[in-house]
């Protein structure tokens, strides 16, 4: 049975009742049950993850099933951490880093989109720097972690720098391609029809790159957090990444423990806040297929 448009409802009641009667709008269209139900199941099964790695991580520690010096429960773990949020130091450390990630996000996606639709509208120019951009991206970027210090120091600009190499490549790559994958038939039907450059480039190209330019920064995201704490485990003034250095040399495994998993719900957070936001940004593009 074919289905009634919300246009063709709309006529209908229209058309139903007498002039003059006030016509009610439509009531707005609810999340089927099914994919409710799917979703329920999901954070079940997600919770259920949870509780059955905790147990195994207390029976590992309880009877000593690895290293001794490894063996650290959840509850000292935890205990940790309580005391570590009464006495200020996640909150200041935790603050360092978040401030470094911020920056170096910010001014990377900043740069890298800007460059990276630049060489997508200039092939040529693209293929002179490809090489060496190629070349760049393949450095393992930690290796520059000790220039990085040399140059700015131990302090916030060291780990901006580090975070902000890895950040650039991912949008760059991500927006150049996104710019060049605009329909050609597209651009020449526009071209024929009339349309400027500076028309194609905000109807056409920039629409058509946008989910990917947002992806990546999304991606982006993680990966200027992970660069942020890889810089502070080498050297910095404070930092969460700091921490872990700090007390995996004093094998005080509890805290390193409970460090890592405030990194890793940082990490999902911050990349659930991206996703909402790329979802609401991109509510013009047609629903995915499941």
């Amino acid at each position: 049975m074919s289905q009634i448009t919300a246009d063709e409802q709309s006529m209908h009641r229209k058309d139903d009742v007498p002039p003059g009667t006030p016509v009610r709008p439509l009531a707005k269209v609810r999340r089927p049950r099914n994919a409710r139900r799917s979703t329920l199941l999901i954070r079940v099964a997600q919770l259920a993850l949870v509780v059955v790695w905790l147990g195994a991580w207390d029976l590992t520690a309880r009877y000593q099933w690895i290293t001794p010096i490894l063996a650290k429960s959840p509850r000292q773990s935890w205990d940790y951490f309580v005391g570590a949020v009464k006495n200020g130091e996640l909150w200041s450390n935790g603050q360092a880093t978040m401030l470094a990630v911020v920056i170096a996000w910010v001014l990377a996606s900043i740069v890298g989109v800007v460059a990276g639709i630049t060489l997508g509208l200039l092939p040529t120019v693209e293929r002179i720097l490809a090489p060496f951009l190629d070349a760049a991206n393949a450095m393992p970027r930690i290796a520059l972690a000790p220039f990085f210090i040399v140059a700015f120091g131990i302090g916030t600009e060291a780990k901006v720098a580090l975070a902000s190499t890895l950040v650039f490549f991912i949008v760059l790559s991500a927006s150049r391609a996104g710019v060049r994958s605009a329909d050609s038939e597209w651009l020449r039907l526009s071209a024929v029809l009339g349309a400027k450059k500076h028309h194609l480039f905000w109807k056409i190209m920039l629409p058509v790159a946008t989910p990917a330019i947002i992806a990546s920064l999304r991606l982006g995201l993680i990966y200027a957090l992970l660069g942020v704490v890889g810089s502070e485990l080498i050297a910095a003034e404070n930092g969460l990444g700091q921490l872990i250095a700090k007390y995996s040399s004093l094998f005080q495994l509890e805290a390193v423990y409970a460090i890592l998993i405030l990194l890793a719900v940082i990490a999902v957070t911050l990349n659930q806040l991206m996703g909402s936001i790329e979802r609401r940004l991109l509510r013009w593009q047609p629903p995915a297929d499941h």
